[in-house]
């Protein structure tokens, strides 16, 4: 009996170390319209993922963002927008209110998703993927301010973060779009 028990608590403990951690694939967010929007369908894309605000200092970042969009985006690459109001209040509006601003302002034609909570006890599923190294399997990384950006490989990995003043057309992140 007792080898048994040790037989079945080796495979169950093989199970659990070679348990297949979560990729940023994994998720399903909601877009701006409220409709769900599984990451999945970014497989083979490298993505950019930003926490953005409205009422912001870096806000004029959304032009840098849109043209790098415009630039990369499409088969190989997308950029992500998350509106959070996790800093001085700076994103207040409703998700109508936000794609509205975006558009009319930055002509954002870049996916933007519903406002989340970027850190503290609401914080996103996604963010606590993006944020810890428990779940990421890379680096923890803890959102300092509006305009934080993470990039995500074709594969779904946690690659890297720029910190939110680093402007998108950093040679950083130019180089790692463009790269293979």
């Amino acid at each position: 009996m007792r080898k048994v028990i040790f037989l079945f608590t080796g495979i169950l403990l093989g199970f659990v170390m070679n348990a297949q951690q979560l990729s940023f694939h994994d998720y399903t967010v909601k877009g701006i319209d409220g409709k769900d929007f599984p990451l999945s369908q970014l497989k083979g894309k490298k993505v950019l993922v930003v926490n953005v605000a409205s009422k912001c200092g870096l806000t004029p970042q959304y032009e840098q963002l849109q043209a790098l969009y415009e630039k990369y985006g499409g088969d190989d690459f997308t950029i992500i927008g998350f509106p959070a109001n996790n800093f001085r209040e700076q994103e207040p509006g409703t998700n109508d209110e936000i794609a509205e601003f975006c558009k009319l302002n930055y002509g954002v034609t870049f996916p933007l998703m519903e406002k989340i909570s970027v850190k503290g006890q609401d914080m996103a599923p996604v963010y606590q993927w993006l944020t810890q190294k428990e779940l990421n399997g890379q680096q923890d990384a803890e959102v300092t301010w509006n305009f934080q950006k993470f990039m995500i490989d074709e594969n779904g990995n946690w690659v890297g973060t720029i910190e939110p003043r680093t402007n998108p057309n950093t040679v950083e992140i130019i180089q790692w779009i463009e790269s293979k």
